[in-house]
Parts: C-alpha cells; structure tokens; sequence
C-alpha cells in the first residue's frame, strides 16, 4: 500500500528497525516516514509493537538493527535527555507530572533545554539569563491560553481532573519548541465530549505550531479522523501504510484490528 505523500524529504524515517528483547522479537524491520507538518496514526492491537518502536523514536530504547532518522540524521546514538534539543517532544499514556507543582511550573521545566546558560550565569542573573526567563514565560503563557489552562495555573497538578492533566503535559511538550509531538494514547481516559475537543485541538496546534504528530492511539474513530496517514502494525511487523480511508479498508487491518470490534474505545 503506498504512504501519503508529503512535500519535500520527511521529517522521521523509520527505516526496517528491529527491535529484540532476548530472543523475542518486538519489532520485525518495520519502515515508514513523517512528513513535515504531517499527522500520522500508528495502531495495531496490543503487543503489536506501538509502544516499542514509539520508545525507540524518543530514545527510551535502542533498536538493534535498522535506522531512524530525523531531519535526515540517524538517532542511534543519541542519548534520551538530547531529544528534546533535536526538536522531539513527547507525551506519556500514564501522565508524568510534578504533582505538587503548579501547573505553571510544570511547563516551565519542559523549556529548560532551551536556555543555554551555565550555573555561573544563572548564579549571577546576568541579562541574557534573565531574557531566557522572559522568553520561557511567554511561551508558557501562549500555551495556556491555547489550552484553556490559564484559569488553573496556580493549581497544583495532581489536583486536576485527568483530562486537564492530559493537557498540562502537551503544554510541557509544546514549550519545548518541537518539531514531532509524539503524543502516547492522548484520548485515554478522555470522555466522549474530551475526545471531539482533542480532535480539533491536534489540528489547531498543527496549525500553530507549525510541526508533525505521530500518535499512538486506540480510540479508532479518533485516528481516522485527525490523520494524514495511518501506519498499523500487527506482532511487530507493518501490515498497512497509508490513507485512513486506505488501511480501514485494508483486509489485513479488518482482520487484525479493526473487525475486532465496531466500538471507538480500545481494542
């Protein structure tokens, strides 16, 4: 089946990765690509492979054969902490928050690779620190008036419903200037109404913030509806690339995955 095209080279290649943990294999030379400002499902029933390949992508783990490339340069040697630099941030499906932090606060601390000075010169406040300071600020409060979250952001998070709190992370992911959001089961424990206002909101922060999505995600209904293409896997290995509309019609998926169950929640 053939990807949907994007203009110009693609922001990620995948690139037949494998991925083994002893003598199991978790992903079996998987390959596809993000292009730029590109939305891009990744589904597949569990133990499929999702989340394997998603920690490969963010560093969590290392693939043993194969390569990923972002912005044309492979990520193999690249240590967790130096994605974000890259310009990859992600979400968690079990939310990562300070909890006893503001929700202010916890976006802030996803923009501190972006500041560059040292401990001296945060020890001294010298000028250019401080328009660090400023600039973060911004930012944050841009993020919260996008997401709604301006009303709570005294509030410590791990007050907050979890669908808030859902949304305090994406803050903390989208401060640290992006180029691929990588979002974990972004509509877990979402109600109905939560599910229709992320849909609308992935598209909005597409627009604004210029970047690609790549989403691991059950809720079916969702997937269909907010991407450009789709890639699913099945036991660690490809079994549908393309249109929405192309893998819900592709037999292997129906067999797989989507003839599982009408039902929009997980498989």
């Amino acid at each position: 089946m053939t990807a949907v095209a994007a203009a110009g080279a693609p922001l990620l290649s995948v690139e037949r990765v494998v991925v083994r943990f002893g003598g199991v294999v978790a992903v079996g030379g998987v390959s596809f690509d993000v292009g730029r400002r590109q939305i891009c499902g990744l589904i597949g029933p569990n133990g499929a492979g999702k989340t394997t390949l998603f920690n490969c992508i963010s560093g969590i783990y290392k693939y043993n054969d194969g390569d990923i490339q972002f912005e044309g340069k492979s990520i193999h040697a690249t240590p967790r902490h130096r994605m974000a630099g890259l310009g990859i941030g992600r979400t968690f499906q079990n939310v990562a928050l300070f909890k006893t932090l503001s929700v202010r606060d916890n976006v802030l601390v996803g923009a501190h690779h972006l500041g560059r000075s040292g401990f001296v010169a945060n020890a001294l406040r010298l000028p250019f620190v401080r328009a660090e300071g400023r600039d973060a600020e911004a930012r944050m409060r841009e993020l919260l008036d996008l997401l709604d979250l301006t009303r709570v952001a005294d509030t410590p998070a791990g007050g907050l419903p979890f669908g808030w709190q859902k949304r305090v992370e994406l803050a903390r992911a989208l401060i640290g200037r992006p180029k691929l959001l990588l979002l974990d089961e972004p509509a877990g424990g979402l109600n109905h109404g939560e599910v229709d206002e992320l849909e609308g909101l992935l598209h909005r922060i597409r627009e604004h913030f210029d970047l690609s999505i790549l989403l691991v995600e059950h809720h079916m209904n969702l997937v269909m509806r907010v991407s450009d293409k789709v890639v699913a896997l099945e036991f660690g290995i490809k079994i549908a690339d393309g249109t929405p509309d192309d893998v819900r019609n592709e037999p292997e998926v129906i067999r797989a995955y989507l003839g599982e169950s009408d039902d929009a929640g997980a498989a």
